[in-house]
């Protein structure tokens, strides 16, 4: 029961995510448009989900409440960095999102703060100027 659960969820969202990109226009650029990311994505989550809600596996097992509390921190630290992008900026809110994800996942303090410290940046680098995406390096709260 629990796969068919997971797997009417994952139909459900995927569904919406596809079917809200629908609504999502360009008037210059790319000739796929914005909507193409969304539905290569969402269409093979609809297919898996699917998959299933047909064909369920038997053997599975709910997670613990521990595994379910790391769960919860995980989706408080996405909506910590989906919240606090705009008025920290994308270095200091990354690094902290990279930094907590790492230590919920186990690893050496030392390690999450290196990984963190040189990821931050670097996908700001990545992203802003290699990729031409602007994103916000110091967030309204600081300039």
């Amino acid at each position: 029961m629990t796969d068919r659960l997971a797997g009417l969820f994952f139909v459900l969202l995927a569904t919406a995510y596809v079917w809200l990109s629908a609504g999502y226009v360009a008037g210059f650029g790319d000739p796929l448009g914005p909507a193409i990311f969304p539905r290569v994505v969402g269409i093979p989550a609809v297919i898996l989900g699917l998959t299933l809600l047909i064909w369920p596996r038997h053997n599975a097992v709910w997670a613990g409440p521990a595994a379910l509390a790391r769960q919860a921190v995980a989706v408080g630290l996405l909506v910590f960095y989906a919240l606090m992008l705009e008025p920290l900026g994308f270095v200091p809110t990354s690094f902290v999102a990279i930094l907590g994800l790492a230590l919920l996942m186990g690893a050496p303090t030392l390690a999450g703060v290196l990984t963190a410290a040189l990821a931050a940046p670097g996908l700001y680098l990545l992203f802003d100027r290699a990729m031409g995406l602007p994103l916000p390096l110091v967030g309204t709260w600081f300039g």
